[in-house]
């Protein structure tokens, strides 16, 4: 399940629980293309709880729609992950050292307030 959480216009922000649906995956890219289309860097804020796991349904048109991000990674910014999980915040540290353009920075759930300020622009 995905909950957008309510932020700046030029970070998106969610919630993601249990399984990750085609739905979400099309949700958020809407969401990053949106924020793309009004300015240049954008930030992102993740939280994940309890995941399960992504569906698979329609998962290479994703990636295929995602391809193009590839070419701006620059227009990232900021990038906190919060996840309860040890094996999320495993991969999102290998992400992180694949894509060292973009500043991300890897959160305990209770670092929820302190990785949300970091991503709107403050301090962690």
């Amino acid at each position: 399940m995905l909950e957008f959480i309510d932020s700046p216009d030029d970070v998106v922000a969610l919630v993601v629980t249990g399984k990750l649906t085609s739905d979400d995956l099309s949700a958020m890219m809407d969401r990053i293309e949106q924020a793309m289309a009004r300015h240049q860097v954008i930030h992102v804020f993740v939280e994940t709880r309890s995941l399960d796991g992504i569906e698979l349904s329609g998962f290479g048109g994703h990636i295929a729609r995602a391809m193009p991000l590839l070419g701006k990674l620059r227009r990232f910014g900021r990038v906190a992950v919060v996840a309860d999980q040890a094996w999320v915040r495993a991969g999102t540290r290998i992400e992180s050292a694949l894509l060292p353009a973009i500043g991300y920075r890897v959160f305990q759930p209770e670092q929820r307030d302190e990785a949300l300020g970091w991503v709107r622009g403050g301090a962690a």
